[in-house]
């Protein structure tokens, strides 16, 4: 898979009257299981989802050209398009990319902040600066997106050095998994780590999808 190929593509060959009316969401692939249990949960038949790869975030210089290829490619097809992006680390040029587009992305830097709250991720935040963070997919997929990037399997002595400032992991759990709990907890102890765990659902994404929380 190339870096920009989406998880889940839209097919083009439709009529464009087909999609007079209906949403796409053009998302992080970390997101992909939650926006379609908050679709189906909610009855949201008018969105359509495609998922830019999670592995954007070890390059988050690429996520804005990743989306503005993602957006022209679907704005002349759909009657509005929804980013489930944060910042995610691009200082401002994916916002730039949707002033260019018109293009709506949720509030927030991050998914760590717009699934607990802007205001209760802060709390969190201030509480202990030096915080890992989870969330459902990372617990899923600890090994793939953290071990394996930061070549912890083969110079596990690295940990100490990324991990120094660091005393505890927070889990920001979207469901109640006791199988990714235990992931979680596990990596704790991976990276020494002391564990809390913290329900916060889905969030301001399910706000976000239903139309409360465009910015």
């Amino acid at each position: 898979m190339q870096v920009g190929e989406p998880l889940f593509p839209i097919e083009n060959d439709e009529d464009a009257n087909d999609k007079i009316g209906r949403v796409l969401i053009i998302a992080c692939g970390a997101l992909a299981r939650e926006i379609i249990a908050i679709r189906d949960l909610n009855g949201l038949d008018h969105i359509d989802l495609t998922c830019l790869p999670a592995k954007l975030h070890n390059t988050p210089d690429r996520i804005p050209d990743e989306v503005r290829r993602a957006i022209l490619m679907n704005q002349d097809v759909y009657s509005e398009i929804l980013i489930g992006y944060g910042d995610c680390g691009t200082g401002g040029l994916l916002d730039r990319v949707l002033e260019e587009t018109g293009a709506k992305r949720i509030e927030g830097a991050h998914c760590y902040a717009f699934f607990s709250g802007l205001e209760e991720f802060e709390k969190i935040a201030e509480e202990e600066l030096g915080t890992f963070y989870l969330t459902d997919f990372l617990a899923r997929h600890f090994q793939t997106m953290v071990i394996e990037p930061l070549g912890l399997d083969w110079h596990p002595h690295l940990r100490d050095m990324y991990f120094a400032h660091y005393k505890r992991l927070v889990y920001l759990a979207q469901t109640d998994d006791p199988s990714l709990e235990q992931a979680a907890k596990e990596a704790a102890e991976r990276l020494n780590l002391t564990f809390e765990l913290r329900r916060t659902g889905y969030g301001m994404l399910s706000t976000f999808l239903r139309g409360g929380d465009a910015p």
